[in-house]
């Protein structure tokens, strides 16, 4: 069984909704999944040990909210190197904003190039709020990590 932590920013509670969701995924192939609010986190060593790591936030003026930046310069340590990286984001599409949450894919960038972390084939899971509390919004979240699972093995 591989082990797998999903930590995340959430304000409203929608990327709280889809964190909980991605790991349910994740134990439908047999894997430990753990959610942790990033407040849990306080400092690299409470990331160690992972076979995987999922980070998840909103997106914030077109970019990720401090507290998760924070999160990246305490994650950045060797032991990430390697490891496969996933990321989500639920965004909220307003007037004078570019559609389609951007913290998923800047947390998965991030991952990537900083962290020399292996990048999830689906990419960055970006869901508009209102979708999330919905069965379609769930049974995507579950799916990302359904498939994040199997990439990983047991």
């Amino acid at each position: 069984m591989k082990k797998v932590i999903i930590a995340y920013f959430s304000t409203t509670g929608k990327t709280e909704t889809m964190a909980n969701y991605i790991a349910e995924g994740i134990r439908f192939t047999g894997n430990q999944a753990i959610t942790k609010k990033i407040s849990e986190i306080k400092s690299s060593s409470d990331l160690k040990d992972y076979d995987g790591y999922i980070f998840g936030s909103p997106t914030f003026s077109l970019d990720v909210p401090s507290p998760m930046k924070t999160l990246l310069s305490k994650a950045s340590v060797s032991f990430l190197k390697g490891k496969l990286a996933g990321a989500f984001g639920a965004y909220k599409h307003d007037v004078g904003y570019e559609p389609g949450g951007k913290a998923g894919s800047i947390l998965l960038d991030e991952m990537q190039k900083e962290f020399k972390m292996e990048p999830f084939e689906l990419g960055a899971l970006k869901l508009k709020e209102d979708l999330v509390e919905t069965s379609e919004g769930m049974r995507t979240c579950q799916d990302y990590g359904k498939v994040f699972g199997e990439k990983l093995g047991s």
